[in-house]
């Protein structure tokens, strides 16, 4: 046929011919479905088919004479000069052998039959490397009948003409009368009786490449890209999804309270949201299984493009099978130097008037803008904060004028989050109250410092830094992170690095569970009501409430040990003292009183104590699963405040009970040195232990019989002093002569580099440093090393 190309005629050479849309779905579905990856059939109206339609009606100079007229300057009759073009179109007229041709690649799809099809728009300048184009032309699902579908084709040639798709074109430089518009015309997929979404190759905040990043919703997936439901997120680990039973280290359950369903008018595109029932909100759209075929497809589709790329997928709630349904090349993140990184910080905390989904990493200060519609985009001024509802792509425009965009609903796969990360500026979305919580006109101040965002009342002051990490030279000493937080995991791992050396799970178990775990354990015995109705509202999802405690503890490690990964990552496990685990909820009930909990009922002690052991069974099942389930081999356990060598034994077969063996499956573990028995006994403590890090803070507390919170003795407490250094350089040595790595965590070495010479020279393996002082902690240890 001379205007039509079927799917196994079309690759990706064919991109001028059909345009980027359609070449990817043509060269998958003829080079991946060996692979196993379903795609469905369909076929393409070429650029010529568009080029001869505009010459036979004469409309292709009266297109080039309105363009001529567009306001450059304000785009103040863009429009007025839109409608024009779209009119032109839709009032021009096919030829007969256009019509035919159409018709007979349709009925050749449908086998005689009269099947609902996708009829989508590709321009041959879309889905570019540099350009995606996303939701810049218009498609039609669930279109049934010849002539509807005709109808469909045109309305997609008329889409190269939106308003928003003009204004695209004109900020990427591209000649309007250069570009053609191919159709695409595909086997429907039964998404509305199903479920549908996106996916990224890539972590599509940070841009962390070993992560494939799926959002989803039951119904359409329109309601993702406009932002109008929070969809469930999941993330899967590349390096060990052919080697893990589970390599889903994320699993996030969205709102989905409204599902996109076809209207009941057969033959027509029209659509209808409707409210999801309670028990389909409350479930995951994909299952285990699901996530992981989707993203080996996923995977494969970025192997064969060789570039991170942005996939649309759909689920057939007829045949339950899923499908992909576009793929493109990702824009955002495949051309940063990740050399160089703009590190923003804020160097006050204010008012929180709302938080969401950080997209980005940077911070913005502005006027609020309350706009309900794109039609009050005259309200909005250029450098001021556009808080909405949500957006979808006729907010184009308007987006380029504002310096941040806060949103109540959507995702990180949202429109509003990808125009977003294309801009560069920082948005907030699914805060589900932005609109209420912010007023309009007020200073406010957006700010996306990890994976949660805030928005702040007033116009708080912030830092920028810029590094280029090509510059710093890692020194022949490790240099670890001390790390606590999930959130910042993934852009930390830019950062020049030899991996973890403290990671800290309490911040997971305080902000992430929130709940002791003897409460879990004995919820039934739990007596305070508030505490129980608490319970119940966190672990809904659970029958077994022990299983929320694992569930949620082995995600927020998994993304630090993926994050990291090869590299050794070594988790301490829970050192809260008895008051901090008080504070838990439900805590109280099951936690003593002491005078003096640093010195009390704390650390290892803890373990195989009657009060504590079937908590401790948790955590053990938790770093279980990350190693033998998830794969996360590079974690190595450590234990803190083991006193005496009894306990280091005891230790050993309380972990053995519980599914961790020292040796088993590679597992290391180390202990924390922070008593001065430890460093007296050190070597006899080397016979349970295949390493050591120092706790310089604790050590120097107990060597110097100082308490480190008082503020009375603040002068005295100095791990610079003399007798806590002995300490310190002793347990080093004895860790050499022992053949064992020892560490340090710790402040010291980035605040005085005296002390960083002092680690270096008596022979250190290692130094971990918090995020804000491993650069300068790095630049300490280099100088240290350059007199040695």
């Amino acid at each position: 046929m001379k205007f039509i190309k079927k799917f196994k005629e079309i690759s990706i050479k064919n991109l001028a011919e059909v345009g980027g849309k359609n070449a990817s779905l043509g060269e998958m579905y003829n080079e991946l479905s060996s692979e196993g990856v379903l795609v469905p059939d369909g076929f393409a109206t070429t650029s010529e088919a568009f080029w001869t339609f505009l010459k036979s009606n004469d409309i292709e100079g009266k297109l080039k004479n309105l363009l001529r007229q567009l306001n450059r300057e304000n785009y103040k009759n863009l429009t007025g000069i839109g409608s024009e073009a779209r009119k032109l179109i839709l009032e021009a007229e096919f030829s007969k052998e256009f019509s035919e041709e159409i018709i007979s690649a349709y009925k050749d799809l449908g086998k005689g039959e009269d099947i609902q099809v996708a009829v989508r728009s590709s321009a041959t300048a879309e889905d570019l490397p540099n350009a995606s184009f996303a939701g810049q032309h218009d498609s039609f699902l669930n279109i049934q009948g010849t002539e509807t579908l005709l109808k469909a084709v045109k309305n997609c040639f008329a889409s190269l003409y939106t308003n928003r798709a003009i204004k695209y074109r004109e900020d990427q430089d591209f000649l309007h009368h250069e570009i053609a518009l191919s159709v695409g015309v595909q086997k429907m997929v039964r998404s509305d009786i199903g479920c549908s979404g996106i996916g990224f190759s890539l972590e599509p905040e940070s841009g962390f490449r070993n992560i494939i990043h799926l959002s989803g919703v039951w119904g359409l997936g329109e309601n993702i890209v406009q932002g109008l439901v929070n969809p469930d997120e999941f993330d899967v680990f590349k390096p060990t999804i052919d080697k893990a039973e589970n390599p889903i280290i994320q699993k996030k359950l969205g709102r989905k309270e409204l599902s996109m369903v076809y209207a009941e008018s057969s033959g027509h595109s029209s659509t209808v949201n409707i409210e999801t029932p309670l028990a389909k909100q409350d479930s995951f759209v994909l299952d285990d299984k699901e996530i992981i075929k989707l993203s080996r497809w996923i995977l494969l589709i970025e192997k064969h493009y060789n570039r991170p790329m942005d996939v649309e997928w759909a689920k057939d709630g007829g045949s339950n099978q899923l499908f992909i349904t576009q793929a493109r090349p990702e824009t955002v993140h495949q051309a940063e130097d990740k050399r160089f990184y703009i590190e923003y910080h804020l160097k006050e905390k204010g008012e929180i008037l709302t938080s969401g989904s950080a997209i980005g990493s940077s911070i913005a200060c502005g006027v609020a803008r309350f706009l309900k519609s794109p039609d009050e985009g005259y309200k909005l001024n250029p450098g001021e904060i556009l808080i909405t509802n949500n957006t979808s792509p006729d907010w184009d425009p308007l987006l380029k004028l504002a310096t941040a965009v806060v949103t109540d609903r959507g995702g990180r796969t949202s429109h509003a989050a990808i125009v977003a990360r294309e801009l560069g500026v920082p948005a907030i979305v699914g805060t589900t109250n932005a609109t209420t919580k912010i007023k309009d006109g007020e200073m406010i101040t957006v700010s996306c410092e990890g994976k949660t965002g805030f928005v702040y009342k007033d116009a708080l002051q912030f830092e920028t830094k810029k590094i280029d990490f090509g510059k710093i030279k890692l020194p022949n000493t490790e240099v670890k992170f001390i790390l606590s937080d999930p959130d910042r995991a993934f852009q930390l791992s830019f950062y020049p690095n030899t991996g973890v050396g403290l990671l800290r799970m309490e911040f997971i178990i305080t902000h992430k569970i929130k709940i002791h775990p003897m409460a879990l354990v004995k919820y039934a015995e739990v007596k305070e009501k508030a505490a129980k109705k608490t319970i119940d509202e966190l672990t809904w999802q659970y029958k077994d409430k022990t299983d929320f405690f694992v569930e949620e503890l082995s995600r927020g490690i998994a993304v630090m040990a993926a994050a990291f990964y090869p590299k050794e990552v070594i988790v301490r496990l829970s050192d809260f003292k008895s008051n901090e685990y008080a504070n838990l909820i439900g805590g109280r009930q099951f936690e003593p009183l002491e005078e003096n909990p640093m010195l009390g009922f704390r650390g290892a002690a803890r373990y195989s104590h009657p009060n504590y052991k079937d908590a401790f069974r948790l955590e053990c099942k938790a770093i279980k699963k990350l190693r033998e389930e998830m794969g996360f081999v590079n974690l190595k356990v450590m234990i803190p405040f083991c006193r005496t060598i009894k306990e280091a034994k005891s230790l050993i077969d309380t972990l053995k009970e519980f599914g961790l063996e020292r040796g088993k499956n590679s597992l290391e573990l180390y202990m924390m040195v922070e008593i001065p028995s430890n460093v007296i006994l050190l070597e006899e403590f080397a016979a349970y232990f295949d390493g050591f890090s120092i706790g310089s803070n604790d050590l120097t507390q107990l060597t110097l019989g100082v308490d480190r919170d008082s503020e009375l003795m603040t002068p005295v407490f100095d791990e610079n002093n003399p007798a806590a250094k002995e300490m310190i350089a002793t347990a080093i040595h004895k860790a050499g002569k022992a053949g064992k790595k020892i560490g340090l965590c710790g402040q010291a070495p980035s605040d005085i580099p005296e002390f960083a010479s002092f680690l270096v020279k008596e022979g250190i393996n290692s130094i971990s440093f918090n995020p804000d002082a491993l650069l300068k902690g790095i630049e300490n240890i280099n100088k240290a090393e350059a007199v040695r």
